[in-house]
């Protein structure tokens, strides 16, 4: 017997824009961008509150999260490219 959660959420995901896995890059590409644009300001309070550690922490961060949006965005293009999204 299904719960009034199970009912409320029946049909989530019968309408797809894209498929899962394109889905899933965008999503992914839009949380990895937001975080990217926040860190320039996390890396100034590390700097203002005198962290230099806190400093390379956020600044190691910054630079991998670019790596990674490299990727998905290549990834992205790859789709576009074999028609899947």
């Amino acid at each position: 017997m299904a719960n009034a959660n199970d009912q409320a959420e029946k049909h989530v995901g019968e309408t797809k824009g894209l498929p899962n896995h394109t889905h899933d890059l965008v999503h992914d590409l839009n949380t990895r961008l937001d975080a990217l644009w926040r860190y320039d300001q996390y890396i100034a309070n590390a700097e203002k509150g005198g962290s230099k550690d806190g400093k390379q922490f956020w600044q190691d961060m910054k630079t991998q999260e670019t790596k990674n949006i490299d990727r998905l965005k290549d990834l992205i293009r790859q789709c576009v490219k074999d028609g899947s999204f």
